[in-house]
């Protein structure tokens, strides 16, 4: 007589079955040899996926962004830090122009300003009259000169917003009154400014109004640099070797001892961010730019090994003193700022 059975029946076979399978595997894989070196291995296997370093790619590079945030020495170092601030713009501002009469130069700027002094400029030219070396003649100067005011002429600003700035270092050399001279061959002003109004031009200029409690600036410039800061509303300006110095004999070790004796002049509180301009870390930021980008974050000194110009040598060295004086992290090179934007910020709108 054939047996028929049931649904339960079945079932409850079906899993004696399963678990004789599974407590014979488990007895197996405990008390063999053969078992336990598979479940070794399976361990050694979770261990190094667990410890394995990120894939290329979006998910590591924001793994790596994240675990080195919080070190802003190893961020400065390596150029990769950013700066995300956005300055202001100008709101129906004017076109003003300024010609700034350097120890390397002239630089000419075209720049709108609104009533708020919110700032953007427009057109930036550089020029090399090697006006220090002593090789320009009046006719170069005045062609320079012509040059620059016929420029701005044709970019819309009047004649009556155009202003001439002798910087602070070329003011020491000679032939700067070969330079006023022409100028007022050509019925213009020559403004003239000591080492501490430049600086505080500059502040003026490169410091933005939310960093004013703890950030400084620094300019180097080929006739000297200036160092500056704000305290409760008035400005601190000094004056040290410019980034030239090498010109006049000086030795490394001596700037780099009244550099460094100046920095610690800046109050610990206004350490945390340097905004820096001039000709040499123009050179410093150039090599780390990212795109078309404002502010550029420099590297530390020790990373620009490869600048070997003199000049940009010698700014290096000015540029450590600071750094190694201050013990600030993070200095921001503003692509746009001069410090004859700044004499030009100080007049009526």
């Amino acid at each position: 007589m054939k047996t028929t059975l049931t649904p339960f029946a079945r079932f409850m076979i079906t899993l004696v079955i399963l678990a004789g399978l599974f407590f014979g595997g488990k007895y197996i894989m405990d008390n063999t040899a053969w078992g336990k070196s598979l479940m070794n291995k399976s361990e050694e296997t979770t261990t190094e996926e667990s410890t394995k370093a990120p894939e290329e790619g979006p998910a590591a590079e924001s793994s790596s962004s994240a675990s080195s945030s919080g070190s802003d020495n190893e961020a400065t170092a390596t150029g990769s830090s950013s700066f995300s601030y956005v300055a202001p713009e100008p709101v129906n501002g004017k076109l003003k122009g300024v010609v700034e009469l350097g120890a390397s130069g002239f630089n000419s700027f075209i720049v709108r300003i609104d009533k708020d002094k919110n700032w953007k400029l427009e057109k930036a030219e550089f020029g090399n009259s090697l006006v220090t070396e002593n090789m320009a003649t009046d006719e170069d100067i005045r062609t320079g000169l012509k040059k620059y005011i016929g420029g701005m002429l044709d970019f819309g600003v009047s004649g009556r917003d155009i202003h001439f700035v002798v910087s602070s270092g070329a003011v020491k050399a000679d032939v700067t009154q070969k330079i006023v001279k022409n100028l007022k061959a050509l019925n213009y002003y020559v403004n003239t400014v000591t080492p501490e109004q430049e600086g505080a031009l500059a502040l003026k200029c490169v410091l933005p109004k939310d960093f004013e409690e703890d950030a400084f600036v620094t300019d180097i410039g080929s006739g000297n640099t200036k160092i500056s800061w704000s305290n409760n509303g008035s400005v601190s300006a000094l004056e040290t070797y410019g980034a030239k110095y090498f010109q006049n004999g000086e030795d490394d070790g001596k700037v780099y001892d009244d550099v460094k004796a100046k920095a610690s002049s800046v109050p610990s509180m206004k350490r945390k961010t340097c905004f820096i301009i001039g000709g040499v870390p123009f050179s410093m930021a150039k090599k780390v730019r990212n795109g078309k980008e404002r502010y550029t974050v420099l590297k530390a000194p020790a990373d620009y090994k490869d600048l070997k110009d003199a000049k940009d040598k010698a700014g290096v060295n000015i540029y450590k003193a600071i750094k190694d004086a201050t013990g600030t992290t993070q200095f921001v090179f503003d692509w746009d700022a001069n410090f004859t934007i700044g004499f030009l910020l100080g007049l009526p709108s």
